[in-house]
């Protein structure tokens, strides 16, 4: 019985811990515009490994890119954050460098970030056709029990969908025209995704999606990293999907070019999970 109550004390314990990452993103992020150094201590300064490609690699290289942010021009307001297992991933609006909509995933190791992955976008100045933002909608992740499931639902979707092209099977996973898109060039609903999809091929614009490098999720909102291929340039697609019951009901992303290998900063990749 001892050992059993020492067990579920340190379980317990892990899990009051774990829980403590996402303030400590939130913290670390918005130390971006403050300028505050006690939330950068949550960071490893042994090892932190970068795939940022515009970042060197390490502590040093992320403080080397802060010193380049002209004074007093950096904002972050982090608008959701959710956690799964070791990792912590942000939908952050942001001015860095300019105005931008940002994921960023960071991996813990032993209670501090080792690893940081993330999808930058230039920030629209007007709503989608929907009116919604980038950012707009739910932020707290409900249906924890449901994380597993979720988790498969959408990568099946990516899988099917984005990656295979199998477009008969697009309405099964939503509830009819019941979709709330935050896409800068998409309206709400499969109407407004099958319009923009027709425009785009009038026009000669190809999006194509090769592979899956990983799926994150927090209750119901499940976040996918894939690597394609956009306009004919080599693409990361950061997808974020909001399920309910069982079903596909709002979706967010932030999609980057991929920089050509001779301007990288680090030899870590864009990926690599």
């Amino acid at each position: 019985m001892k050992n059993v109550v020492l067990t579920m004390g340190a379980a317990l314990a892990f899990s009051a811990s774990s829980a403590q990452h996402k303030p400590e993103v939130i913290s670390l992020l918005k130390a971006i515009e403050t300028g505050e150094a006690a939330p950068v201590a949550v960071i490893n300064p042994g090892k932190y490994t970068q795939h940022n490609l515009g970042v060197a690699d390490g502590l040093a290289g992320f403080g080397a890119l802060l010193q380049q942010l002209p004074k007093g021009s950096a904002k972050v307001n982090t608008v959701r954050v959710f956690q799964d297992g070791n990792f912590v991933f942000a939908h952050t609006d942001y001015n860095f460098f300019g105005p931008k909509i940002g994921f960023d995933i960071f991996r813990f190791e032993d209670g501090k970030i080792v690893e940081h992955w993330d999808n930058l976008q230039e920030k629209p100045t007007a709503a989608n056709p929907a009116g919604h933002t980038m950012t707009d909608g739910p932020t707290v992740a409900a249906d924890l029990d449901k994380t597993a499931a979720n988790k498969v639902l959408v990568k099946s979707f990516v899988e099917d969908i984005l990656v295979n092209g199998k477009m008969d099977k697009l309405a099964g996973y939503y509830n009819g025209n019941n979709y709330i898109q935050h896409n800068p060039q998409i309206a709400d609903g499969l109407s407004g995704l099958g319009a923009a999809l027709d425009a785009m091929a009038k026009q000669g614009i190809t999006m194509k999606y090769n592979t899956i490098h990983k799926v994150l999720g927090e209750g119901n909102f499940v976040l996918v990293v894939s690597e394609g291929v956009f306009a004919g340039k080599a693409t990361s697609f950061y997808d974020l999907f909001r399920v309910e019951n069982g079903k596909i009901a709002e979706h967010w992303d932030v999609i980057e070019a991929i920089a050509p290998q001779s301007e990288w900063k680090n030899k870590n990749g864009k990926f690599n999970f």
